[in-house]
Formats: structure tokens, C-alpha cells, sequence
């Protein structure tokens, strides 16, 4: 079934948190919009880990203890994408800025920031594709993330091909 932007939004339909689709609760008031209802819509993420990106050493994503379950098979992938909050962009004037000049060069056109990879945005949640080198205990060292140390991660994801040994079809 296809549904317009506009019908989407005078629906009422919004992701639920765990990530399928549903109809936001509540009734729409007289004067409020589909829109405005979900603007006002709040999920909370919260972190699993943090990463550690300190020059000269390997990078690593500590996972908490309470997910380390959830790294088991991570090590046959070639591949992990992670979701990580640009934390240090966090302020209601930064979150505001809608559009920007992409890789800060002035002679750029101002560009939307869904157009770009700009640090600040609305939601601050960047993803990054990266090479996974091991998987031990809680640390998933990769080859590189554009993350700082310290910088949450909201997820992982498994990404690239499973080596054989990993015993998926």
C-alpha cells in the first residue's frame, strides 16, 4: 500500500520504538496538525558502548556489559556499520542549523544537511561503515571510525559478507 507524504502524516503513522511502523497515540486537537503531533513525538535511544579512538592506537568499540550477548557471531562479518551520536554537536542552535556549506568551504553552495555529511543536523546520529579486525569479550577493534574517544554508540549492524566459517546460508 502506498501512502503520500501528506496521507502519512494526516494518518497519524509513526515509527514505534522498536521500529515498525504504528499509529502515534493520542488524538489530534482542533487546532494541531498531523505534523505538528509528530514533531512532538519523542524516542529515547540509549548508548551500548562507547568508542576508543586514540591516536596511535587500534580503534575500538567498548560494548556494556548487559550487550556483549549480541556481538556473538560479529566476528564472521567483514563488516560493521555503526551508529554513533555527534554528542559533541549537541546544543538546541546547532541542532537548529538546516543547512550548511558542505566540508565547511565557503565557495560551496549552502547545501541541506540531508544533503551532506554535516555534524550537525536535527538528530545527531552518524553512521559509519568499518572494517571489523576482531571481536573479543566487549571490543570490536575496527580500522577506523571519523568518531571521537568517548563518542556513543546507539548501534551495530552487521555489514559486508560472513566468512564461511560463521555457518549462515
Amino acid at each position: 500500500m502506498s501512502v503520500s507524504r501528506r496521507g502519512f502524516l494526516e494518518k497519524g503513522a509513526g515509527l514505534a520504538a522498536g521500529g515498525t511502523l504504528g499509529a502515534l497515540g493520542g488524538s489530534l486537537s482542533g487546532a494541531e496538525t498531523a505534523e505538528e503531533s509528530l514533531s512532538k513525538t519523542v524516542y529515547h535511544v540509549h548508548p551500548i558502548g562507547k568508542v576508543h579512538n586514540r591516536k596511535g592506537e587500534p580503534v575500538r568499540l567498548e560494548v556494556l556489559d548487559k550487550y556483549i550477548p549480541a556481538l556473538d557471531g560479529l566476528q564472521y562479518c567483514s563488516q560493521v556499520v555503526v551508529l554513533w551520536w555527534f554528542h559533541k554537536n549537541d546544543t538546541p542552535e546547532k541542532r537548529s542549523i538546516l543547512k550548511v556549506h558542505p566540508r565547511g568551504n565557503q565557495s560551496n553552495p549552502l547545501t541541506g544537511v540531508f544533503a551532506t555529511h554535516s555534524p550537525v543536523r536535527p538528530n545527531l546520529i552518524a553512521i559509519t561503515t568499518c572494517k571489523v579486525l576482531s571481536v573479543d569479550g566487549g571490543i570490536v577493534t575496527i580500522d577506523k571510525i571519523d568518531a571521537f574517544d568517548g563518542t556513543p554508540i546507539l548501534d551495530l549492524k552487521s555489514a559486508g559478507h560472513r566468512k564461511p566459517e560463521s555457518g549462515v546460508k
